[in-house]
């Protein structure tokens, strides 16, 4: 029997699917920026799929902020 609920990677890869037409009008520089994020969110998948989110969008927000704070935390103790 299949799954009738997809799984958050394929929810969230979907969602990239959907942000396609925006990656594509951004600058060279941004898409770059954009696929950074977007990898960010692939890190913490496994988190987001245990965590059960309605909306896909809440772990991908939790992934991205969760990364930025230790990118913080690392300038932080490097200053």
């Amino acid at each position: 029997m299949g799954r009738t609920v997809p799984t958050y990677r394929q929810a969230a890869e979907s969602t990239f699917r959907n942000w396609s037409d925006f990656r594509r009008a951004l600058s060279q520089d941004d898409r770059e920026a954009f696929d950074r994020l977007s990898d960010k969110v692939r890190l913490h998948a496994s988190a987001s799929s245990v965590a059960a989110f309605l909306d896909p969008l809440e772990g991908a927000l939790l992934s991205i902020l969760l990364e930025q704070e230790k990118e913080l935390e690392r300038l932080r103790k490097k200053a």
